[in-house]
Formats: structure tokens, C-alpha cells, sequence
């Protein structure tokens, strides 16, 4: 891991600058929904390098044995945030995406339901494990994710984002008594 760079918590100059990387589409998934692109954050080297170094400062103190990232931009930012803290990677995937004996866990979404996938044997009983994704909306991703790591045995530890949406209050579907972080929140 890289020396500590003693980010948190940000500026709101910071929060500023890291919002201004971000871009809004509107009427993106449907009409009404401000779609929050995180790709143009993710192209921009210093706020790239800025999120996965505040992430990894908040989580390391967690000591996980794993971070998992939830498909799609968990990908991007897990295995970073994982080489960083020194540990391993454990992709939480969509239905149908993974080669192996799969536990499965289903959630509710606006306009139906989805569900996310984990290999039965990714964890031991009892590690640690961080999960990461890159924003936290309604919250039903993140949780039906925690739900999955619990059903094969991990301790989840924390789960941190990039974005939170803070007044779709998704973070109330999350379990309490953990680390739940997140670098930019629009409230």
C-alpha cells in the first residue's frame, strides 16, 4: 500500500472539484431520472487517484482479506482499492456471468427486480471483507450484495462508495454496526 495520504474527510473544495468531474444525464435510465456518469470522474487521473486513495485510507484500518466489488464500476474501483489495502479481489457479478456454483441473491428495483451472484467457495467462513461500488442510490444493490457475502460465510466489514444520493436514503437499507462511507454525497 502507498504512504498514507490522510484525506478524510474532505474538503468542500475537494467535494467541489470532485463533483465537477462527474457528469449529469438527464432522463437516463427513464424520464425524470438524473443519471450521475461516473466515467468522466473515472478519465480524470487525479479524481481517480484521489477516490481510490480516500477509499483505500477509510477501509485498510478494517484489515479485509478481501475487497468485493459489485459489477459493473465495482470492477474498476475494487481490484485498485484491493492492490492498494493488500489484499484480494471478489467480484460480485449479474446473473449468468460466472463459471462456477453460484449463491444468488435477489433485489427489488423501481420498475422490477435483479439479482447478483457470488462463487460459493470465494470466501472461508469468517474473512473479512469490504465491499465497494460506485454509488449508492435506493441501496438495494449494496444490500442484496451484503446478504449475499453473509450467505457464504464473510464478515463483512464496511462497504464504501464513490457517490452516495443521499436523498434517496438508501443508506437505511443497509445493516448498521459497520463502516458505510462514501466520498461525495448529494443530499
Amino acid at each position: 500500500m502507498k504512504e498514507q495520504v490522510n484525506y478524510l474527510p474532505i474538503s468542500r473544495e475537494k467535494d467541489a472539484w470532485l463533483k465537477s468531474t462527474i457528469r449529469d444525464i438527464p432522463d437516463f435510465p427513464k424520464p425524470g431520472i438524473v443519471f450521475k456518469d461516473l466515467t468522466t470522474l473515472l478519465k480524470d487521473r487525479k479524481a481517480f487517484s484521489y477516490v481510490i486513495d480516500v477509499l483505500s485510507e477509510k477501509f485498510a484500518p478494517l484489515k479485509p482479506d478481501y475487497v468485493a466489488g459489485i459489477e459493473a464500476r465495482g470492477f474498476i474501483l475494487g481490484p485498485a482499492i484491493a492492490y492498494e489495502i493488500g489484499c484480494g479481489f471478489i467480484p460480485i457479478r449479474k446473473p449468468g456471468k460466472l463459471p462456477h456454483k453460484v449463491e444468488k441473491a435477489v433485489y427489488d428495483l423501481e420498475y422490477g427486480s435483479d439479482c447478483v451472484e457470488i462463487h460459493v467457495d470465494a470466501i472461508e467462513d469468517h474473512e473479512k471483507v469490504v465491499i465497494i461500488d460506485d454509488l449508492l442510490a435506493t441501496g438495494g444493490t449494496a444490500e442484496a450484495a451484503y446478504r449475499l457475502l453473509k450467505t457464504v460465510g464473510a464478515d463483512v466489514r464496511g462497504i464504501g462508495f464513490v457517490v452516495e444520493l443521499g436523498f434517496l436514503k438508501g443508506r437505511l437499507k443497509l445493516p448498521t454496526g459497520m463502516e458505510i462511507f462514501s466520498v461525495i454525497n448529494y443530499d
